[in-house]
């Protein structure tokens, strides 16, 4: 029996399968141009400040590029990853500002206000490693990415994939959702954790901090691109691809497919995470309104309409559909959920392969030939032909 991943790999030699081609060095460079240069010259800080929150939301997406397209994992409750890499970085944000000098008018100063409203008077053992700026960032991404370990290795060693999956992320992301609105004393309940004002004594509510924390945003975002596109032209991601298509043929080779899988998810939620994080320092606050089904299936969409074989076309599609959303509701109150529906039917209908498939099916065949023509040699010159000998003169 043929080996699909060796297949793939024969294939494809190095010459042909770079680390990025020519033009997809051109989509990073227009990408990163619009949101680095184009975007902070273009707008006001208000404006800036909400494309910064969109791009918060292109982390999931980019996970969801390698998760769902190139893995084959349809996950529906990415929303989990990106509320806990949120919160992770609330309670550290929360436990700077609840000082004992800002605090002083509790009941039991020195806790959070929340925590002081429901009678609890000490910090629970739990967020004690968040006091800690180092560990927070450790953990921003290790307890997300260890909750998504957890799931993962727990299903797909007992081979539960598709729609199953699918269903079961959903649950819970409902179910941790329910979790942190019931206990509220922990986790600041429907309200979730509000009043972040500091991050390791900067004040992160001026002006000049939203714009430092939108260009800090759009670095990460732009390393992330990176990182999944090494994993996407490596081995590991045309194991990946093979998995999707033939996973049992991949599995009698002699891989590891719940291995493979769980590294996928893992990905996708370490992604995730990092975007929730940012997420609550440039929006000021995290509540379980992100961790809901609503907002992770509205994260499936924005990879859906960029093209989920893309990691370029996730952001664009992120930025279009968060675009559009405000828009419309800022144009037609009454009908915007009205327009954006059909802003999704349209996309799905005219692009199966979403704006990605535009830019691939359109755009870029015309750009290739125009790097080549551009690389190619001028043509050489015939030396003139001198008369044979003999010949008469013309």
């Amino acid at each position: 029996m043929t080996n699909p991943v060796q297949t793939l790999t024969k294939s494809v030699t190095v010459n042909d399968n770079p680390f990025m081609k020519p033009v997809e060095w051109l989509s990073l460079a227009l990408l990163a141009g619009v949101i680095l240069v184009v975007l902070p010259l273009a707008l006001d800080g208000f404006r800036l400040n909400l494309v910064g929150k969109y791009l918060t939301y292109a982390f999931v997406a980019l996970g969801l590029v390698i998760c769902w397209g190139y893995a084959g994992i349809l996950s529906l409750g990415q929303g989990v990853f990106f509320g806990l890499g949120g919160y992770c970085m609330a309670m550290y944000l929360k436990l700077e500002a609840s000082s004992v000098a800002n605090t002083k008018i509790q009941s039991t100063p020195g806790i959070p206000d929340f925590m002081d409203w429901n009678q609890i008077t000490e910090v629970p053992w739990f967020w004690l490693p968040f006091k800690s700026l180092p560990l927070t960032l450790i953990l921003v991404v290790a307890v997300p990415v260890l909750f998504a370990l957890i799931i993962s290795y727990a299903m797909f060693k007992r081979r539960v994939g598709g729609t199953y999956f699918a269903i079961i992320t959903q649950a819970i992301a409902a179910i941790l959702t329910i979790l942190i609105v019931g206990q509220q004393g922990y986790t600041g309940g429907i309200n979730g954790i509000t009043d972040l004002r500091t991050l390791h004594g900067w004040d992160i509510r001026t002006d000049h901090a939203k714009v430092i924390l939108y260009f800090v945003n759009g670095g990460l975002l732009i390393a992330c691109i990176l990182a999944a596109q090494y994993v996407k032209k490596s081995k590991l991601g045309r194991i990946l691809v093979a998995m999707r298509d033939k996973e049992d043929r991949v599995r009698f080779s002699g891989y590891s497919v719940a291995g493979f899988k769980v590294f996928a998810f893992c990905l996708a939620a370490g992604f995730a995470a990092i975007g929730g994080a940012m997420f609550t320092l440039q929006v000021g606050f995290m509540s379980p309104s992100f961790v809901g089904i609503v907002p992770s299936i509205e994260m499936v969409i924005y990879a859906a309409v960029g093209g989920r074989l893309s990691l370029f076309g996730a952001v664009w599609g992120t930025l279009l559909v968060n675009w559009a959303k405000t828009s419309f509701s800022e144009s037609f109150p009454d009908l915007w959920l009205f327009g954006l529906g059909a802003l999704f039917i349209a996309v799905v209908l005219a692009f199966p392969n979403g704006l990605a498939g535009i830019w691939r099916e359109q755009i870029e065949p015309r750009l290739t030939r125009r790097v080549k023509g551009l690389r190619a040699p001028p043509p050489a010159i015939a030396p003139p032909q001198s008369a044979p000998v003999g010949a008469p003169a013309e």
